[in-house]
């Protein structure tokens, strides 16, 4: 293996095909979301890392060729204009360390970062031209300084100061869920600024259907639809729920034990899913840093947008409807996540997703999903974005903790945003 990767990182200075010199910027990938997944980040600030990273890298390398790819600046309100390198460097290394640092910046452990970096960076330097080496982690410094710099005005640092997150006791809200009842994740997530969005509300999803308890009422029928599916999956449908858990904190009990699992992100998996693909069409590192970072701001936007309806309609969830008006000892397939249930985050990110990645590879992009062969499960195929997206809606409704209007309503949006992110930020000239 380490053989295989010192050829790998060859290709950054010696000229080999296109297929290799992504794989420095797919491990960096994968390493920053390995801490992710030890930091345990919820969804919204899983997204913000992956953004300013990927932000990173691809500004970096579309200094090479800038009369094919389009900087972000001018594309996106308050995006710095970085300077082009004044000496020679070798671009996917310094794309990789500006990635990198932006990376060490944003998550908690500083120390296996660190390590990562070593690691990544340590090939490089037994294969690089001293001079150009050195030139080129000097440019990444400078390319992450200024990504840093910028997502720092973001308005992130002063939601950490605002007031704990209240609950409401009203019978319609939603109310923390067993096992650990965790507080509400995020709930000022729609001041952090958009990349594309004119504001966090700009693509409102229709009205939440009204709440009720009668059993003769729709949102009652919703409920019990959500019960029904639980109580019938299939094999096949369970096994979808899984696939798509993608929870970053699940807690199991077993009697009065209790361990947690920490798993990917519902981003995280969307960019594990740009790494699958860019292999596979053997993408060079540039149009693969460019698939990353659409993807990114599209998730990062669809979250400030999902997370700015759930907190203002703050509809209840299946699982507390459900134990209190059709059986108290129901339970979800999966754990209910700590925030309101309207819309479905899961289907938001992945319809925004599919909707960014069709057209860099094709609406027939056949590709297999490993992401979740780590936790145990199998890979699936895909015979498109699309149908991937459409599965990992539909997840959360067999999983037991969406009503399907909040996943339809969630796909809308994710779509919806989608062609605006594809509307306003052009990546090619």
């Amino acid at each position: 293996m380490k053989i295989i990767f010192i050829m790998l990182l060859a290709g950054l200075t010696t000229g080999v095909s296109a297929q290799d010199n992504a794989e420095p910027l797919r491990r960096a990938e994968a390493a920053i979301t390995d801490i992710m997944v030890h930091d345990i980040f919820s969804p919204p600030v899983a997204s913000r890392i992956y953004l300013y990273t990927n932000i990173a890298a691809y500004e970096t390398l579309v200094k090479e060729r800038p009369e094919v790819w389009a900087s972000l600046h001018g594309q996106v309100k308050g995006f710095p204009a970085i300077a082009p390198p004044g000496k020679a460097i070798s671009f996917p290394v310094a794309a990789v360390y500006a990635f990198l640092l932006v990376g060490k910046k944003l998550v908690f452990s500083d120390s296996a970062m660190q390590d990562s970096i070593r690691a990544i960076l340590g090939a490089l330097r037994a294969i690089a031209p001293a001079a150009r080496y050195k030139a080129s982690l000097e440019y990444g410094q400078q390319v992450a300084a200024a990504v840093i710099a910028w997502a720092e005005t973001d308005q992130y640092k002063e939601t950490r100061h605002l007031p704990r997150y209240r609950i409401s006791r009203q019978k319609d809200k939603w109310i923390p869920t067993p096992p650990v009842y965790m507080a509400a994740v995020e709930p000022y997530w729609n001041k952090i600024r958009p990349v594309t969005l004119d504001s966090a509300g700009q693509f409102r999803p229709p009205t939440a259907p009204p709440f009720s308890s009668d059993s003769g009422s729709p949102f009652y029928h919703a409920a019990y639809d959500v019960y029904h599916a639980v109580n019938t999956l299939s094999p096949e449908q369970k096994d979808i729920a899984n696939f798509w858990d993608c929870n970053p904190f699940a807690v199991t009990m077993e009697g009065h034990l209790s361990y947690a699992t920490k798993k990917i992100s519902p981003g995280g998996h969307w960019i594990a899913i740009v790494t699958t693909v860019s292999r596979q069409r053997h993408s060079d590192i540039t149009k693969t840093a460019a698939a990353y970072t659409i993807t990114s701001i599209a998730i990062f936007d669809a979250f400030i947008s999902c997370w700015d309806e759930k907190y203002r309609s703050n509809v209840v969830r299946p699982e507390t409807y459900i134990n209190s008006y059709i059986d108290e000892g129901w339970h979800p397939v999966l754990q209910t996540p700590p925030f309101p249930e309207y819309t479905s985050g899961h289907s938001i990110v992945s319809m925004v997703s599919a909707t960014v990645l069709t057209p860099i590879f094709g609406a027939d992009c056949a590709f297999n999903d490993d992401t979740e062969r780590p936790w145990g499960l199998p890979e699936k195929h895909f015979v498109s974005f699309q149908q991937a997206a459409e599965e990992a809606a539909v997840s959360r409704f067999y999983g037991g903790i969406h009503y399907r209007a909040a996943i339809e309503a969630g796909q809308l949006s994710g779509r919806q945003i989608g062609e605006w992110v594809l509307q306003k930020i052009k990546l090619r000239q």
